[in-house]
């Protein structure tokens, strides 16, 4: 796609994200923090910001004008632009850009940068070609997506990877046996939409040997659970949380979208993931800061971090690790 006045900036091979404010300041994160940048040819007022939004979600088929204020829009690629006008916004419009990696990442290089101990790659290694079902956590920016991809990169070629996004991120993931599905909105009668659990419940009918949500985010969690508990392992999903044992309380809420009451999501829950991978990011740098587990026993569903790790120091074991290395990598 082109990107006019940010081409050249859009190109940068470090490039993560470009903010682009209501007044036309540009901002962007190369990955480690946010820094202004001031283009060649800036944004002269904002409704010169507002016609560039525009035009950007129009290259990708979504409007963006009074009618649609908030537009969320992918490419094929995986670059992602989020854009939300006045009156929402107090002037012109404001504009996140999200950059995928140039290239797939591999485990290996993501531990040489730091996201996790070197003591931990053959534990990840062993989670995918044992086929683990893995819940991946974190905030925003913390690095679910890369993580999720490197570790999909460790999985055999000839594995059918069906995976369901509510926008494009994940690209192409340089597989060839690789379905995306992603979300249709309605049109302007209100018709035509087509969601996540609609979406869940098609990738069960095309013979997946990876089921990959790229991020949960509502009722699609039932029919999620539904397909991890009957016999499709190896799948992986990303979802927002703060750590290992906020995980459960956020899962429960999901799971009350769906019409799932807490026990019901809990059982599910419990028996569907295999490990909890949960990233943090803190000053630019990001890392697997703990590897958990989720469990129920009669009266409590819990997350539980098995290790941690500060992103200095050694990784600290806590209960159940030993076993749980010997099952994974043994």
């Amino acid at each position: 796609m082109m990107f006019g006045p940010l081409e050249e900036l859009a190109h940068e091979p470090a490039l993560t994200d470009i903010a682009v404010t209501c007044e036309g300041r540009v901002w962007v994160d190369r990955g480690s923090g946010m820094s202004e940048y001031r283009p060649a040819v800036p944004f002269r007022s904002p409704q010169v910001v507002r016609e560039y939004a525009t035009q950007l979600c129009a290259q990708l088929g979504k409007r963006l004008d009074d009618a649609c204020p908030i537009a969320d829009a992918s490419s094929v690629e995986g670059i992602r632009i989020h854009a939300v006008i006045a009156p929402i916004v107090p002037m012109g419009a404001s504009i996140s850009i999200r950059f995928p990696s140039r290239t797939v990442p591999r485990l290996s290089g993501l531990g040489a940068r730091g996201l996790f101990p070197s003591s931990w790659f053959p534990l990840l290694c062993g989670l995918v070609c044992k086929r683990a079902t893995i819940l991946i956590t974190g905030g925003t920016g913390a690095g679910k997506t890369t993580l999720l991809k490197a570790l999909l990169a460790q999985a055999d070629p000839a594995e059918r990877v069906v995976s369901v996004e509510e926008v494009r991120e994940l690209g192409t993931l340089g597989r060839g046996n690789h379905v995306s599905l992603v979300v249709r909105e309605a049109n302007v009668e209100g018709a035509g939409a087509i969601g996540l659990p609609e979406l869940v419940k098609a990738t069960l009918r095309m013979r997946p040997d990876r089921i990959i949500l790229g991020e949960c985010r509502g009722e699609e969690i039932a029919d999620l659970l539904r397909a991890f508990n009957s016999g499709h392992h190896g799948g992986m999903v990303t979802l927002h949380a703060d750590s290992v044992d906020r995980v459960p309380s956020r899962l429960v809420s999901l799971g009350l979208l769906a019409g799932l009451s807490a026990p019901a999501l809990s059982m599910l829950a419990a028996g569907a993931f295999d490990v909890v991978l949960h990233l943090e990011r803190s000053n630019g740098k990001r890392r697997i800061a703990q590897i958990g587990r989720l469990s129920k026993d009669s009266e409590r569903f819990v997350g539980e971090a098995i290790a941690t790790w500060d992103g200095a120091g050694m990784p600290v074991p806590g209960p159940g690790w030993d076993a749980f290395l010997r099952h994974w990598t043994g």
